[in-house]
């Protein structure tokens, strides 16, 4: 089943943990969410909307449940699901799926660019997050490639399996 947008529209360590073990389908492409981090509005100095709104983070602000694409480095696509209220920038970053662990790694090998940027998941025919039933395991540890805040564990991993 397609999350809506209840699921996106709530505290965003909650969706970044429970995105966990969900499938995320990008134009017939499939994974199984290994790995999140959280963002959370502009009190968090890691953030994207910690210095206000920007063309590059405006779809932070709106309503949960889209994507949001940037570019970074000048070499990586970073994909991110909008969560929380709208006018409350905050979003969860897909860190990995089964088999891709990385950021700019998933968005090179699923094609995903600029182009995919603030499109609502929720409608989307060819790109969405559906519900797989799992409820796996996972850690909490600190946020990784980011300068300030790296004290928060907002970045949630499936556990392997011993």
């Amino acid at each position: 089943m397609r999350l809506q947008r209840p699921f996106f529209n709530r505290p965003t360590l909650e969706v970044a943990r429970d995105l966990l073990g969900k499938e995320m389908v990008f134009y017939g492409q499939r994974g199984i969410i290994t790995e999140t981090e959280a963002y959370i509005g502009k009190d968090d100095p890691a953030c994207h909307a910690a210095r206000g709104k920007t063309l590059r983070n405006a779809p932070m602000f709106g309503a949960a449940g889209y994507s949001y694409v940037y570019f970074i480095y000048g070499m990586h696509h970073c994909l991110n699901f909008v969560t929380e209220a709208e006018g409350f920038p905050a979003a969860v970053l897909v860190r990995g799926v089964q088999g891709i662990t990385g950021p700019g790694r998933l968005c090179r090998a699923l094609g995903i660019t600029r182009e995919h940027n603030n499109l609502d998941l929720t409608t989307h025919g060819d790109f969405y997050v559906r519900d797989t039933g799992l409820k796996p395991k996972y850690e909490a540890t600190p946020r990784i490639g980011i300068s300030q805040g790296k004290e928060l564990l907002w970045r949630f991993v499936i556990k392997r399996s011993a």
